[in-house]
This record gives C-alpha cells, structure tokens and sequence, in this order.
C-alpha cells in the first residue's frame, strides 16, 4: 500500500466538536476593528480566548472597543492606531501588533473605504487612495506576518471581501475591483502557504446593518434592501461572528483559497 505523506498538521478533535472553535493561546489582528463588522469579528475571536489587537484610526473608540472585549470576554485587548491607506503604516502595524502580543496567529483584513463614482469619473486620486486601503493594506499586512505563521506551521488569513466582489451595481467599478482583487489573492496565497498549515479565506458580506447604513440610509432605502435577500432582511453584526471563528479556528482547517458568502441569499436572486 503506498502511503501518501502531507505537510500540515491535521487538528486532532477532543470529542466535542464544539471544541474545534477554541482559540486559547491564539493571538489575532482585526483591522478596522473598533466597531461594526470587525468589532464584531474581534469580540468573537476573543470570546474563545484570543488575545485580540484591533487597529483603526479613532484612538478613543478603539480604546473603548478594547475595553468592552476585555470586560465581556475576560481575553487580553490591545489596540493600535493605524492609517493603511499609507503604505508606513500597514508595516507599523504589523510590528505593533506583535511587540503587543507576542506574535499573530489570525489576521483578519477588514479596514475598507468605499466611494462610489461612475468609471469615468474616477480620479487617480480616488483610485490610488482606495486600492491602497482596500488591497494593497491587506497585501502589506499579510505579508508582514505570514513568516511567523511559517515558523510556527499554522495561521489563519482573512480577507473581509463583499459580494461587490461577485457581482456590482453602476458607480462601484472601484470598491468592486478591490473586492475582487482580494479574493484573487487569497486564491494564490492559499497555494503559496497551504504546505506550511496556513489557510487563506475570504468572507464577502452582503447588506449588513451597521451604523453607517442607518445613518444614510432613508428607511425606504433599508426596506428596499431587505427586499432583494432571501431572508428579507439586512443581517446583524452578530451574525458574522461565526463564520469568522469557523475560518480562524480548527473548525475550518480543511477550508483555504475559498470565499464565504454571507449574503442572507441577496445572490440568489438573479434581479
């Protein structure tokens, strides 16, 4: 019989299959972090015993972001501020957050701008400005700290796409470009780190009801959304919480170079 060796380390399951979410000894990076969806992705992480460094630009929500994860999770919460539409920065960071927590074993990619412009209306400026924020700091980041993930043999890469990415509306040629560009990179760094027990992912929200649509959003806007999903409704930032822990933990060591959709079925729809 011959024998078929592999790189990676399978998990070996307790015999609760809940078990396979825990993230005790994990260290994890959310950027964007302070609020909303990857507010939401850090508590989670954190609420299975990560250590959580989470990164944005507003010094005083992050400080209070970290505050509720500890209090609520009882997990160590550090915070870094951090402008990555500059390119300094996306390498600061990197460095920041394991001078805070000794090393990254989960990066979750989330920070993202959007600004919708006909194609021909985009200025170099709105181009360059967006796919540095949106890609070019996910690219920067990941880069930064996949070697430690190497020499450890394990690691957990998440890129926060969109279904923008899978499909668009007119104005969007920009932030859809950037969304597609991710889930092409995690396709190839998948194969790149795999041999190392490295997994890549993405997951492309749909209409999620943060803070910033209830702010510009009319309700008949937000009612008109609801109608395009399956669901026929707008998801909760609860709601990624786990898709995110099944991505960074054990559960998902089988899952890499894929792209999770969690839409409430708005792509099921074909208008």
């Amino acid at each position: 019989m011959n024998s078929i060796s592999t790189p990676g380390t399978a998990p070996t399951p307790s015999g609760r299959p809940i078990d396979l979410f825990g993230l005790s000894g994990r260290a994890a990076l959310v950027t964007g972090g302070s609020k909303g969806l990857g507010f939401a992705m850090a508590k989670a992480l954190a609420s299975q015993g990560a250590a959580v460094c989470l990164a944005g630009r507003d010094e005083s929500q992050l400080r209070e972001s970290c505050a509720v994860i500890s209090r609520d999770t009882g997990s160590t919460a550090a915070y870094v501020v951090a402008d990555l539409s500059d390119r300094d920065e996306s390498r600061r960071l990197a460095s920041a957050a394991v001078a805070a927590l000794g090393k990254v074993d989960i990066l979750v990619n989330n920070a993202g701008t959007n600004d919708p412009q006909p194609i021909d209306e985009v200025s170099d400026d709105t181009w360059d400005r967006i796919l540095e924020l949106n890609l070019s700091s996910y690219m920067a980041l990941s880069r930064a700290v996949i070697p430690g993930m190497k020499e450890r043999r394990w690691g957990r890469v998440i890129h926060i796409s969109s279904i923008m990415g899978l499909a668009s509306h007119a104005g969007r040629s920009v932030y859809s470009a950037t969304k597609a560009g991710l889930i092409g990179m995690a396709k190839a760094a998948a194969l790149d780190v795999g041999p190392y027990g490295i997994t890549v992912n993405c997951i492309a929200p749909g209409p999620f009801l943060t803070d910033l649509p209830r702010r510009v959003f009319t309700p008949e806007k937000i009612e008109a959304v609801s109608q395009r999903t399956a669901l026929l409704r707008w998801g909760e930032t609860s709601e990624l919480m786990g898709p995110v822990l099944l991505l960074a933990s054990d559960a998902g060591s089988f899952i890499t170079g894929s792209v999770l959709v969690v839409d409430g079925g708005a792509l099921a729809r074909t208008m």
